[in-house]
């Protein structure tokens, strides 16, 4: 896991694995948003075994997924919707975190 912070509000990773979450939990993140769709790579945790164990830890969660077209209108709705609902900081994860990125800086011109 290699986490780059983007502002004090929000950092990204790439793919988390369950084991990750105690971790995360444990660096003060209170919220996870996953921007990967289930089953883009074989060996890739589906999002529900991620989301269990982050439960269980009292993080909250979200599936936003952001696929091969790229950053999408409800992409970016689903994004807003997670800063509004969820306490930060606030960890976003995707294959290489580029995704998670881009999701952020795109709803952070419509939350002005």
């Amino acid at each position: 896991m290699n986490i780059s912070q983007i502002d004090d509000d929000y950092s990204v990773s790439g793919q988390i694995q369950v084991a990750d979450l105690d971790t995360i939990k444990a660096l003060g993140f209170k919220s996870i948003v996953c921007h990967r769709p289930d089953g883009e790579e074989a060996g890739q945790p589906t999002f529900a075994e991620i989301a269990a164990r982050a439960e269980e830890l009292g993080l909250k969660i979200a599936h936003v997924p952001v696929g091969p077209m790229g950053v999408t209108p409800e992409a970016v709705t689903g994004m807003v919707d997670a800063l509004d609902d969820f306490e930060r900081p606030m960890l976003g994860y995707c294959r290489s975190g580029a995704r998670s990125t881009a999701t952020y800086q795109k709803s952070l011109h419509l939350r002005g």
